[in-house]
């Protein structure tokens, strides 16, 4: 689990130009000038791997956009999700504040169907949100009695696993500060 977490947080920094990981130099001037080094022609079959198409840049997401899944009680859910993480639902009406996460890695990673990483095997999903101070976080949760477990830390951060009432894993990360002893 830990050498999978590492590896995907290591091909995020790449990919969205955090540069808290990176070794390579190329990789960290790419990373803090939003800039594409200058490269010799890619190798046979590397346009997918690199995003890269008939020579030219593939027309990539730009982020997460929504997250849309089914609950027993959508409306119950929905308040414990704003009441203990702070995340806004979609507006009801005009001026209604809508959730704005701050910039940061994002991983995006299928899972083999058998992993157990997710805890439950019934449940397909886990969501993983960033968070300023894990310390403060777990405090607030336990304060409100919701149970927490807090991992050692690793290179990229510490990490946090909570459920919601619905049983559905959430994962909370501190993202390592760059320079910072591990």
């Amino acid at each position: 689990m830990l050498f999978l977490r590492r590896q995907l947080l290591r091909t995020l920094s790449f990919a969205f130009g955090s540069s808290f990981i990176l070794g390579r130099n190329q990789l960290a001037i790419a990373a803090q000038t939003a800039v594409q080094p200058k490269t010799a022609p890619l190798p046979a079959g590397a346009a997918v791997r690199d995003a890269v198409a008939g020579g030219t840049e593939m027309e990539k997401v730009t982020g997460i956009g929504g997250f849309f899944f089914r609950a027993k009680d959508p409306k119950a859910l929905g308040l414990w999700y704003q009441q203990h993480l702070g995340i806004s639902l979609i507006p009801s009406s005009e001026g209604d504040p809508v959730w704005e996460q701050e910039a940061g890695p994002t991983a995006f990673a299928p899972f083999p169907e058998t992993s157990k990483y997710f805890g439950d095997a019934q449940k397909v999903w886990m969501l993983n949100f960033r968070v300023r101070d894990l310390d403060k976080m777990a405090a607030q949760l336990r304060a409100a009695g919701i149970e927490i477990k807090i991992y050692p830390p690793d290179p990229t951060g510490r990490f946090a696993r909570v459920h919601d009432p619905e049983g559905n894993p959430i994962e909370l990360w501190q993202p390592a500060k760059p320079g910072a002893p591990h």
